[in-house]
């Protein structure tokens, strides 16, 4: 049996056992609120809020905590140069408008997706950087998952490590927040599963070996052990969907920054662990 086959009957065999139902609630919680744990208006129960990486093994996670083990932090360090280097028609580096990035990219990743008033509409970190390389440089855009991608977001989210999640707090995004919310809470593919048939109604028990997390995207883009690399929350999105056996939408696709955005102000204030390191 492939490890494609096994995933999936993994997943059919875990649509039967028993839910439980509103463990995750799907509204964004405020910052000031303890990370650790959280209350569902509707059944005033206390709701403990987890990180992937309390799902890992001791020796998984001891490989993030050390940046001297950790492989993501070859890609952030691959980001930092990049940050320096001129490019573009205008002979420009990220550093000659936003200076030392340990400054000015504080928080920064913590707040993505955003709302883009030109466009009108969220925009995720890898879109900002293409929009500020067009817009500022007057040059190409980097592709989804290349490794200059991964290693510049990699080095901006990095800035923002320990500080709270605050995504989805303007006014603008809670239309593309909604969307969000019906796209985890849509079933889809063959296998007539939705994000939250996972991730709300059966965290912390195992498919196909793995143990299934909360879906909080606090530590993207991470390094999987699975992938052997860095990887975006995007890409992990479309493995998810793929699994389903639905058809993935494409990298930058409007209805993966909503959702994005959807999983962002579900962590809201727990955390950024940028580059992470999963199973």
């Amino acid at each position: 049996m492939t490890r494609l086959s096994a995933i999936a009957t993994a997943v059919l065999l875990l649509a039967a056992l028993p839910l439980r139902a509103g463990e995750i609630p799907d509204k964004a919680f405020s910052s000031e609120a303890d990370p650790s744990s959280r209350q569902d208006n509707a059944s005033s129960k206390t709701l403990e809020h987890r990180s992937g990486t309390t799902f890992m093994s001791p020796d998984t996670k001891a490989i993030q905590d050390d940046d001297t083990a950790n492989p993501g932090m070859l890609w952030a360090l691959d980001g930092e140069e990049l940050w320096k280097k001129k490019d573009g028609a205008n002979e420009k580096a990220c550093a000659d408008c936003h200076g030392d990035a340990r400054e000015s990219m504080k928080g920064v990743a913590a707040r993505y997706p955003a709302f883009d008033r030109e466009l009108g509409r969220p925009v995720d970190l890898v879109q900002r950087v293409n929009l500020c390389r067009a817009r500022h440089q007057q040059t190409s855009p980097l592709a989804y998952e290349s490794r200059e991608m991964l290693a510049l977001t990699a080095f901006i989210a990095q800035q923002s490590r320990g500080m709270p999640i605050t995504a989805g707090r303007d006014e603008e995004l809670a239309p593309f927040v909604a969307k969000g919310h019906d796209l985890f809470h849509e079933r889809q593919g063959q296998l007539n599963l939705s994000c939250a048939n996972c991730h709300d109604d059966n965290w912390d028990k195992h498919l196909a070996g793995s143990a299934i997390t909360q879906a909080h995207p606090t530590g993207y883009p991470l390094y999987r052990l699975e992938w052997q690399s860095l990887g975006s929350l995007q890409r992990r999105l479309r493995g998810c969907i793929f699994g389903v056996r639905a058809q993935p939408y494409e990298f930058g696709a409007p209805e993966l920054v909503d959702l994005e955005l959807y999983l962002m102000t579900r962590a809201a204030g727990m955390p950024l662990e940028s580059p992470a390191v999963r199973p």
